[in-house]
Formats: structure tokens, sequence, C-alpha cells
């Protein structure tokens, strides 16, 4: 499994109907996409559950790196990059992902956290995967998963719910759309 987010910081005067417009358009088109465990269309809005900003950031869970890199290199994300500017779209390295009882997703939380210095990594592992199992097993949670990127040992954290007031610590999104083509095929519990 491999993570990706990219996000896209808006003015904080933008029209973020444009962006529920262009999902309402465009989101159907990766409900089939190969490799692609699941793309959760994902916006904050500036005053809206403590987010500062107006933001578009899709969060991704891969099955394949070939889905992955079909989307980034054929044509998939040529279209947002046509449109506003080719964002850095940071990728993970799949560490757990559960399962939960939820069944529709209004709202996603991702947060990110430094593996701390001066641990053994296996305990910082191991407490994330502790983190995921409790996160999954909460009232109205649909799923939940964490992924790591060694280059900045920077743990991130993802869950969605089917309510607004999730039981997770984070930034909060609104999720507009969910395509899941692959979601039965992502790997459950520790990958390793």
């Amino acid at each position: 499994m491999h993570a990706m987010q990219y996000e896209l910081t808006l003015p904080a005067d933008y029209d973020m109907g444009v962006i529920r417009d262009r999902v309402d358009r465009v989101g159907k088109l990766l409900d089939d996409w190969d490799g692609l465990g699941l793309k959760a269309y994902l916006i904050r809005e500036r005053g809206r559950h403590g987010s500062p900003v107006h933001q578009y950031a899709p969060f991704y869970l891969w099955n394949t790196v070939e889905g992955m890199n079909s989307f980034l290199w054929g044509g998939g994300f040529q279209g947002l990059s046509d449109d506003f500017g080719r964002p850095s779209a940071r990728q993970w390295t799949g560490l757990a992902y559960e399962e939960g009882q939820g069944s529709r997703a209004r709202c996603a939380v991702r947060r990110r956290q430094p593996v701390p210095e001066g641990v053994l990594l296996a305990d910082a592992v191991e407490d994330a995967v502790g983190e995921v199992r409790r996160l999954a097993a909460g009232d109205g949670a649909l799923l939940a998963a964490v992924a790591v990127d060694t280059s900045r040992w920077e743990l991130v954290h993802f869950s969605l719910w089917e309510h607004d007031a999730p039981r997770a610590d984070g930034e909060v999104y609104e999720v507009l759309h969910l395509s899941a083509p692959g979601r039965d095929r992502l790997p459950r519990g520790r990958q390793w």
C-alpha cells in the first residue's frame, strides 16, 4: 500500500463551489482506476472545523505502484496540473490499514507527526499500528491507515468517518466523493 496526497491552498475569498463542481464533474473518472485502493476528494474551508485556509487536498491509498504511476504520468494528474499548476505530491509507504464499520464517508482526518528521535523504530511503528486499530474500531469510522515517509521520518495517519465529529486528532476535511475501486484489496493489518 502507498499513500499520496497533494494540497492546493486557495485564496481566502476563493469560491469553493468551483472545487465542488469540479469534483461533481470529474470525481467518477477514478471510480474504476486500476491499482487504486481509494481516493478521497477532500476539502477544507476557512473557519470550518478550525481550518485556517481554503484547501483542496485529495488523499489516495494505492494498491500498486503501477496504478499510482499511471495516474501521475499517464494523464490523470495532468488535468489538475493544467488548471492549478503542478502541486507537490507527497508519498508515504504503507504501514497498516484497517476497515471500520461505517458506511458512508462524510469527513476525513489527516495527522502528520514526526517519528521521535531516540526511540526504537519498532516501538514507534507499533504505537502507530495500535492507533490504526483504535481509530478503525471507533464509532462511525469507515477505515484508518498509517504510512511513513522515511526521507523525513514522518508518519501520516488517515481516517474516514461517517459523521462530522470524528474521534481522531488532526486536520478535518469534508469528503466530496470517494472513489474506491480497490478498497476491498487493500491489505489489512500490519504491512510487514
